[in-house]
């Protein structure tokens, strides 16, 4: 039998007291961000998280009667107020409509919380009230702690983190992204750029890494020089179009012109097209856009968006039904949940010109 991970054993493993490592993981002050995060690191590695009930501090949860389980009527829905993951958002907004939706069929309730300060966050929380919690996109790992440490259930949607063990939902980013390429390839295109930030979140790496898999299937090379498009910032508030101008400027002068650009996402699909048409390119002709999640805004584009449509309603019911089944299940297997996504073909789209292919 394995050995129990104490608090004492993460303090040997790094050479620190016992104190530091119990100040660490509780949140509280006292300690460096520095440390606090190579305690974070190690306690994961020697799945100190992992353990039955290792990191329940604030609540017990004991077999629970009947009559108890009806006066936890709730669900948190932490959904940090970043990134704009806003309920207004065309994309988190349906995603929590779907939760409603579900929690609403069960017969719960559903409160919602945007704080992403730790320390706020603590204060209004009250686990006695709540069956669960299900995140919505980018959640800070210390605010997945403190949740962690009272012993919620927990679900994340289109977010994981490495040291927060939890059952996960996102859609099928990656064999999406290579349907959609084999798509753009198989009507001729062979010079294509992807446009987005691969760190910016899981799913926009997942959305890379198929990009790039259809490339290598192909035995196609990934683009010389895709790797400034890889590293954009702005992508929050649309501010990249400023160094996405000068790239494709860049590009324009050096007759390198893609016949193809993959966004990660529709939002930044619809700003890479208002960038082109000032260039003076248009689409689908001179070059074909492509985004991702099927927005509303995405059909208003000029011209409508070919994309992939994210069932981001069915992603919340999803959720709702793991963190019910996670409830009475305490002990099963994490489970990542794929959710398939499937192409919309509009009119940012068409074969590549000839003309132009044989400029090159």
């Amino acid at each position: 039998m394995a050995k129990k991970v104490t608090m004492q054993k993460i303090a040997d493993h790094l050479g620190v007291s016992k104190f530091v490592v119990s100040k660490s993981l509780s949140g509280k002050g006292g300690v460096n961000e520095t440390t606090r995060e190579r305690v974070i690191q190690a306690a994961s590695q020697l799945g100190y998280f992992t353990q039955k009930n290792a990191y329940v501090q604030s609540i017990k949860h004991p077999q629970q009667s009947a009559d108890r389980d009806r006066n936890r009527q709730s669900v948190l829905v932490l959904m940090p107020n970043i990134r704009a993951q806003t309920q207004d958002s065309l994309y988190w907004g349906k995603i929590v409509d779907g939760i409603a939706l579900a929690l609403d069929q069960e017969g719960l309730g559903m409160v919602i919380i945007s704080e992403h300060r730790t320390d706020n966050f603590v204060n209004i929380l009250n686990p006695a009230g709540l069956l669960g919690l299900i995140g919505v996109g980018q959640i800070s790992t210390s605010l997945l702690l403190e949740v962690h440490r009272t012993g919620l259930p927990m679900m994340l949607i289109d977010h994981e983190d490495p040291l927060i063990p939890s059952d996960t939902v996102f859609a099928n980013n990656t064999d999406s992204m290579v349907r959609l390429t084999n798509h753009l390839m198989g009507i001729g295109h062979t010079e294509m750029h992807f446009i987005g930030n691969n760190l910016y979140s899981r799913s926009f790496r997942d959305r890379w890494i198929g990009f790039r898999s259809a490339l290598e299937e192909k035995a196609m090379k990934t683009p010389a020089g895709d790797d400034e498009m890889l590293q954009l910032e702005g992508l929050d508030d649309g501010t990249f179009d400023e160094s996405f101008r000068q790239w494709m400027r860049g590009r324009i002068r050096d007759n390198a012109l893609p016949t193809a650009l993959v966004c990660a996402n529709d939002s930044t699909a619809l700003i890479v097209c208002e960038v082109l048409r000032a260039e003076g390119l248009n689409i689908p002709q001179d070059i074909s856009v492509t985004g991702f999640d099927n927005i509303e805004d995405a059909t208003r584009g000029n011209p409508p968006l070919t994309t992939v449509h994210v069932p981001k309603e069915a992603m919340g019911r999803a959720a709702v039904e793991k963190l019910l089944n996670r409830i009475h299940n305490p002990s099963a297997p994490l489970e990542k949940i794929l959710i398939a996504a499937d192409i919309v073909h509009r009119d940012s789209v068409a074969e590549p010109l000839l003309s132009t292919k044989s400029q090159r």
